[in-house]
């Protein structure tokens, strides 16, 4: 896979129709860590092979600055899937990053996807690897075997979750996916969250929380963000461009905390280096490496947001 795209935090993931050629310009403009043209489930069944050619030259003659660009073929389930593959990544060159397999159910399924990859990839002349792959889970099969999903395969960047899809496996008596049930006592989907996070982190992968579909409620949006953002997660997807502000600020450290994070580095650094300690009071708190650990965290993610330190002052 580029090597690029594995390590490059992920905040706000849009989601692009691939057969509207106005979205998918559009689309490229947008501050946005991440675009995804879909093949999915915003294209209609007689329009999904019209919509490849459409999608595999944007890509190719587009202009994406340092996004990550993927496109979501169709699920195993339909007749689409290979020659998805097949035709997006033999006609869209190297600027395409990411393939998403949506409602994976098991491991096997992502090693199918690897196996076409791989010969797609000789066939268009990239190298073997050079395309990554991105795991949507959305169904209750999908999540009893997370732990073996994410273990699948070395292309594997990214773990998703599928909230609507999801509650429709599970047959939730609500309409609207992602957002929150306000009948329910608690968050009905934090056994989800961790379950998939844990999963993800354990095989070092990125973890998205998938999309908020009540696109005008921003207050709701920004509540629904912090649940996945204070769990752990990094980021989330948005629908409509005026999501996009709220998740990449949920989303980033802010001044505060990314100008403590280099303190405490500066400090370890300091206690370790220069005084040989593994462990050393910075203010009312110990450090140590997992201190360090967490601050290198926040400082990535704050210089992807654009942050830069503040001036020392004594």
């Amino acid at each position: 896979m580029s090597e690029r795209t594995r390590d490059l935090p992920r905040r706000s993931c849009h989601a692009v129709p691939g057969s509207n050629p106005r979205f998918v310009e559009k689309a490229q403009g947008l501050e946005v860590d991440m675009v995804f043209l879909d093949l999915e489930d915003s294209v209609a069944p007689k329009e999904k092979e019209g919509a490849r050619p459409i999608i595999a030259d944007a890509i190719k003659n587009g202009d994406w600055g340092d996004k990550v660009v993927c496109v979501r073929i169709n699920d195993w389930s339909t007749k689409w899937t290979v020659f998805d593959i097949i035709e997006i990544v033999t006609k869209s060159g190297e600027r395409l990053d990411e393939i998403m397999l949506p409602k994976v159910e098991s491991a096997a399924q992502v090693v199918a996807a690897d196996m076409v990859l791989r010969q797609a990839e000789i066939q268009a002349g990239l190298p073997v690897g050079h395309i990554g792959i991105e795991a949507q889970i959305e169904t209750a099969r999908g999540l009893i075997n997370v732990e073996e999903i994410c273990a699948a395969s070395s292309r594997l960047e990214t773990i998703i979750f599928g909230p609507a899809d999801f509650a429709a496996s599970m047959e939730m008596p609500v309409l609207t996916g992602g957002v929150q049930i306000p009948e329910y006592p608690g968050d009905h989907f934090h056994y989800v969250f961790n379950k998939i996070l844990m999963a993800g982190r354990a095989n070092g992968l990125q973890v998205i929380d998938g999309p908020f579909l009540k696109v005008r409620d921003q207050d709701a949006l920004r509540d629904y963000c912090m649940r996945a953002r204070i769990l752990g997660f990094d980021g989330k997807w948005t629908l409509h461009p005026d999501q996009v502000p709220v998740v990449n600020e949920v989303f980033s450290p802010t001044q505060e905390q990314f100008d403590h994070a280099w303190k405490i580095l500066d400090a370890y650094d300091q206690a370790t280096e220069g005084e040989g300690k593994g462990a050393v009071m910075f203010g009312e708190e110990m450090i140590d490496e997992a201190s360090r650990k967490m601050a290198v965290k926040f400082v990535t993610r704050g210089e992807r947001a654009g942050r830069v330190r503040s001036p020392k002052t004594d």
